[in-house]
């Protein structure tokens, strides 16, 4: 098998490959621009991004690199990682009661063959207090996420119910990789 880089520092990516059975591996994380057009849908935002990691990353040609993007739309407005708990308060108040879109664009690419696809999935939250809200940024969990919370912690007693990709809400659609990384001679079940 060619051997597989992530260029992604996220430690949840990483123990995502992992759980899929992809134990060896290599991380580098890209220097890219993340910048893109406003008239972009959410699905081509995240596609746009994380194409642009992968090509940002030097790679050998017998290397697979896997690049990702997650972003978190309430209305088809970004929501990013909060810049203070004044800023994730905020944001929870405004996904309280509310459906909101997570989307991740995947890139993987060997030599000049580039394959990007992305995920998007319904994450519904339940009505909280703010004391709850303000308890769940005491413990810290909410200010280095996009839309403030992780699903994978204490942020899944904020989650209703979840329509797609439990994983790609966590920063990776496993089942989507795996369908790539197939067309890369990559079969994670043989």
């Amino acid at each position: 098998m060619a051997k597989i880089i992530l260029a992604s520092g996220s430690p949840r990516r990483q123990e995502l490959l992992q759980r899929i059975g992809i134990t060896d591996f290599e991380v580098r994380v890209p220097c890219a621009d993340e910048s893109y057009p406003e008239t972009m849908t959410p699905q081509q935002i995240v596609e746009h991004i994380s194409r642009k990691k992968s090509m940002a990353l030097r790679s050998a040609e017998d290397e697979i690199v896997i690049t990702a993007d997650t972003m978190v739309f309430l209305d088809d407005q970004r929501l990013g990682k909060p810049a203070d708990k004044a800023d994730a308060l905020a944001i929870l108040t405004a996904l309280q009661g509310r459906h909101h879109t997570v989307c991740t664009g995947v890139t993987v690419r060997q030599g000049d063959t580039v394959l990007t696809r992305s995920a998007s999935t319904q994450v519904y939250f339940r009505e909280a207090t703010r004391s709850e809200l303000l308890a769940y940024i005491r413990g810290g969990e909410p200010m280095d996420k996009a839309g403030a919370y992780g699903v994978q912690g204490q942020g899944a007693l904020l989650v209703e119910r979840i329509d797609g990709d439990f994983f790609n809400v966590m920063g990776l659609p496993v089942l989507l990789l795996s369908q790539m990384l197939r067309q890369f001679g990559v079969n994670l079940l043989d």
